[in-house]
């Protein structure tokens, strides 16, 4: 039988918070677009957390901490995680792309990259030369349809079930993963 010995606090490794602020980061922005529920926006919070990305944005009727249905669900990343909040989204589109990131809305849409031949392409593949923004929108209404205009594209989950629709904090697990599992590196 396999020794499947659950692994100590200690032994996990983890950063302590002024040690994550130091360290090196992914050029990934996240963008929560009116994000409504405080549980994804604490999941995001975690999550980002979790892949060491550079920095969180949360736009609109998004949430910001301290709260405490956020804390919940983030278990302190508020603390690691960098964030900004942005009343509107569309300006920090243009914002990004003028800082040189490379933005693309997580969507559903008439010529969306499938999100494994993103990752697997030379814009991607490249790595830590551009900075990537991805927008995740809301849970009912998703991307607006202005800041998804304004994205360079749109990047799907596929999905083969009856509903197509994941929760936005399951999907920015989906796709950070994707992105790491795929080589987009830290800088």
């Amino acid at each position: 039988m396999a020794d499947h010995r659950l692994k100590t606090m200690d032994e996990l490794g983890r950063l302590s918070v002024a040690a994550f602020k130091q360290a090196e980061k992914r050029p990934v922005c996240i963008v929560l677009d009116n994000v409504r529920s405080l549980h994804n926006v604490g999941s995001a919070f975690r999550t980002a957390d979790a892949f060491r990305i550079e920095k969180l944005y949360l736009c609109g009727i998004t949430a910001t901490p301290p709260h405490r249905e956020i804390h919940k669900a983030a278990l302190g990343a508020t603390e690691s995680v960098d964030w900004e909040y942005r009343e509107d989204t569309l300006s920090l589109v243009h914002d990004l792309t003028a800082r040189g990131y490379q933005v693309y809305a997580v969507e559903q849409t008439e010529n969306s990259t499938p999100l494994q031949a993103f990752c697997t392409s030379a814009e991607v593949g490249g790595g830590a030369d551009k900075p990537l923004a991805l927008i995740f929108g809301n849970e009912v209404h998703g991307v607006q349809q202005a800041v998804a205009d304004a994205c360079r594209g749109t990047i799907e989950i596929p999905q083969e079930g009856t509903k197509h629709s994941l929760n936005v904090s399951v999907s920015i697990g989906i796709v950070l993963w994707e992105l790491c599992r795929g080589g987009f590196q830290r800088q």
